[in-house]
């Protein structure tokens, strides 16, 4: 299978299995919506580092195999975000689930949402996304992070659904490998081209946010795109397009909006990884 088939299949199986809340099955306005990434985003930082943080807390692996995430979580606080990574740290995370059964991994993803994820959230992007939700139109995230992940966290945050990375599962019981590729660059765009044909929304009347990159293809796919907390290529060619850019890490920006900058910078990661961002930021002077 080439890598354009791969992502292909990541998208469609990423469509596939959204959740859809079904009071929202025909929304007011049922032609538009929004599409949502996760990882600095509406969340510092990365989901799948916090979710295997919180794993690791409760005994599915060690501290000491954590030591890569952090690595990874320091590169997306810096705003480094790689493919590459997002791919590795999302295998590696399904490694450590390998013989486990969904249910048991929803169970402590609610649980690991209350008490890890919930507290990185970027209040001005759910706001945003509220915005949509007011409108009458329905909001998705779409993230590399594991649908089971990515369904509960769109629950807790009363958003439509979720698109995310697809694991194989046989018997209710995750394989460790993968459907396609990671639910990233390309593959978002297969997914939010099925999830519209599914749905019947017109993408030009649609929204997406998206702090990378990467996501470029997918902000091109619809007809309002904006760049939140946007890496510095992303606000360049943002820019260049005339594209809405929101950035909500600067305080100016907290205290425009309205959000206690406390609220924003306490929104912070973990003492170790926040100690890997210091030495790289000591590295780079």
């Amino acid at each position: 299978m080439d890598l354009a088939e791969s992502y292909r299949l990541a998208g469609e199986a990423a469509a596939a299995v959204a959740d859809v809340e079904s009071a929202l099955e025909v929304p007011p306005d049922q032609y538009a919506g929004a599409f949502f990434d996760v990882d600095n985003t509406i969340m510092r930082g990365a989901s799948i580092f916090h979710f295997a943080r919180g794993l690791a807390a409760r005994k599915f692996f060690t501290f000491r195999d954590l030591s890569d995430f952090a690595w990874k979580q320091a590169r997306f606080a810096l705003g480094a975000e790689d493919m590459g990574d997002m791919a590795s740290a999302t295998e590696a995370a399904l490694s450590f689930v390998a013989g486990r059964r969904v249910e048991e991994l929803q169970s402590l993803a609610e649980e690991i949402f209350d008490d890890v994820m919930a507290t990185k959230l970027w209040p001005g992007t759910l706001a945003l996304a509220q915005g949509h939700l007011d409108a009458g139109q329905r909001v998705w995230l779409v993230t590399a992070t594991p649908v089971e992940l990515a369904t509960i966290m769109a629950r807790r945050l009363g958003l439509t659904g979720a698109l995310g990375t697809v694991s194989e599962i046989e018997d209710g019981v995750y394989t460790g490998r993968l459907v396609g590729q990671p639910l990233h660059g390309p593959a978002k765009v297969e997914a939010v081209r099925a999830l519209a044909a599914r749905e019947g929304l017109d993408l030009s009347r649609c929204a997406a946010y998206s702090d990378s990159s990467n996501d470029i293809p997918m902000l091109s796919l619809v007809g309002n795109p904006c760049a939140v907390n946007p890496d510095s290529d992303l606000r360049a060619y943002a820019r260049e397009q005339g594209w809405t850019v929101r950035d909500y890490r600067r305080k100016r920006m907290a205290t425009h909006v309205g959000i206690p900058v406390g609220v924003v910078t306490g929104a912070a990661v973990g003492v170790g990884v926040g100690m890997t961002v210091a030495a790289i930021k000591k590295r780079h002077r």
